[in-house]
């Protein structure tokens, strides 16, 4: 089947919410099958709807039970759901499946440090960013540097971030890395410098980019705009940890 029409008839199906009785499907193997049901349940789940991904994703284990990203989708939508040993089992799945899959070896990795297995976890993001055949080795670079902070690495940390932004500059996760980790080297210029570069790509804050802007301009001795940002620090994110702390200062 050409490209462009799988692609039509996926797009009409995506809109039915069901695939029960999508043509799509007319004589298609059961890995093909599978396939479709996984590119369905991925972007249910980068829509947060949960219920239906993993519907779909079930399904796709169903037409193909060796399907590794079947499983890899799974793992990641168990993750968002807080059920850690239910995501570890389809990531050993995934990785038994097809160990040299460059996104399972990062989103575990990922996982694994998460649950401060720091070792393997480190060991497979390594080999997502040392991978000649990773176009898009910036995703496991940074989640490379976010293991060692979470290791209390934080040296080791920057230079992750830093070749993740050699090989993608606009990379928003990096960006807000290194505004953090340049404030709390006091080089409060270039804290500024990656804050407006992460702003540019990612068009809003979050509670952390806010609490780190607010001691930088502080620092610079701009306190209209510290000011500004606690302001929409407390608006934006009342609940947050961050504005929990300017609470206990102000009240």
């Amino acid at each position: 089947m050409p490209f462009k029409r799988f692609a039509i008839q996926l797009s009409a199906c995506s809109l039915l919410l069901t695939l029960s009785g999508c043509a799509l499907f007319s004589g298609q193997s059961a890995a093909e099958s599978a396939d479709v049901y996984v590119q369905l349940g991925m972007r249910y789940l980068s829509m947060n709807k949960l219920d239906v991904a993993r519907d779909n994703l079930h399904k796709a284990l169903e037409k193909d039970g060796d399907n590794p990203q079947a499983n890899n989708g799974l793992a990641i939508l168990y993750e968002k759901m807080k059920k850690p040993a239910q995501a570890l089992a389809y990531y050993e799945t995934a990785l038994k499946l097809d160990a040299d899959d460059l996104g399972i070896q990062n989103n575990f990795g990922r996982f694994l440090c998460d649950q401060k297995q720091f070792e393997r976890g480190m060991k497979l993001l390594t080999q997502a960013t040392t991978s000649p055949l990773n176009n898009r080795p910036w995703l496991a670079l940074t989640n490379a540097g976010m293991c060692q902070i979470n290791m209390g690495q934080q040296q080791k940390a920057e230079p992750y971030f830093q070749q993740a932004l050699i090989a993608n500059n606009s990379y928003a996760p990096a960006l807000a890395e290194m505004q953090k980790l340049s404030y709390q080297h006091n080089d409060f210029n270039a804290a500024n410098d990656y804050l407006q570069r992460y702003l540019a790509q990612s068009s809003s804050h979050t509670a952390e980019t806010l609490w780190v802007a607010i001691h930088t301009e502080r620092a610079l001795g701009n306190t209209a705009l510290a000011t500004e940002y606690q302001h929409l620090l407390l608006k934006k994110f009342p609940l947050s940890d961050e504005a929990n702390k300017i609470k206990s200062v102000l009240w």
